[in-house]
């Protein structure tokens, strides 16, 4: 039998794990836990999972706390599981480096498929959008087969979204993409999931956090969306 990809459950709650546990080993995907963020970090250095399924309300240090100890030395794909009343939770998440997030109570079934895109999306072979070559943009150069960004010299890391998101305005050559056209295509999430086109706003302001002096190409277009100045 052959497993699929390693991932990290942090959550307190012990039925909830071992419901998550028994789905999706199911699956076939190999399920590590922890139930609090101190055992999920020290985990998280030690087993290299290949995403993180993070509970936001955890015991001692929260969810919170954990992503940013977390985004200091690794940018591993990170799924919340919020309340569904902690909103400021969740873009405080998101602003953290967080890549998508579901909230309780949830399917299983929604679980699976969140898992399922982002990890498609990560794992998605450099060249399976064909032979894309290198691109240079004033002090920004993306190579989309290596996944490496650099801003004048000096290399960017970003999280798989992030990524996803700088090469979808650059293969745009600078038409606007609306939020709900971003949130569509790079999370999978139509206008009917428990997400909104907030994620997406989040996610902008921490590219353009990392992109530093060249943050000013990718332009707001109010009421709508985003473009890439390529000149």
């Amino acid at each position: 039998m052959t497993l699929k990809e390693k991932i990290l459950v942090v959550e307190d709650e012990k039925d909830l794990v071992r419901l998550i546990r028994y789905n999706l080993e199911k699956e076939k995907f190999r399920i590590i836990s922890a139930g609090d963020a101190e055992t999920g970090l020290v985990m998280a250095r030690k087993a290299k999972p290949d995403l993180i399924i993070l509970d936001i309300m955890l015991p001692k240090m929260d969810g919170l706390d954990f992503l940013r100890s977390l985004r200091k030395e690794s940018q591993v794909p990170v799924v919340l599981l919020t309340a569904k009343r902690s909103e400021l939770d969740r873009i405080l998440g998101l602003k953290l480096g967080a890549d998508d997030y579901i909230v309780k109570p949830f399917s299983v079934g929604e679980l699976h498929a969140r898992v399922e895109a982002l990890l498609r999306r990560v794992n998605q072979p450099a060249n399976a959008g064909g032979d894309a070559k290198p691109v240079a943009i004033g002090a920004l150069e993306v190579d989309f087969e290596r996944h490496e960004i650099r801003v004048k010299g000096k290399r960017a890391e970003l999280t798989p979204k992030e990524f996803e998101l700088l090469k979808l305005l650059i293969e745009a050559n600078g038409k606007v993409l609306s939020r709900d056209q971003l949130l569509e295509r790079i999370w999978g999430h139509g206008k009917d999931m428990e997400i909104d086109t907030r994620t997406v706003d989040q996610h902008i302001a921490r590219l353009r956090h990392k992109l530093k002096s060249e943050s000013v190409r990718i332009a707001t277009v109010t009421n709508f969306g985003y473009q890439i100045k390529m000149n």
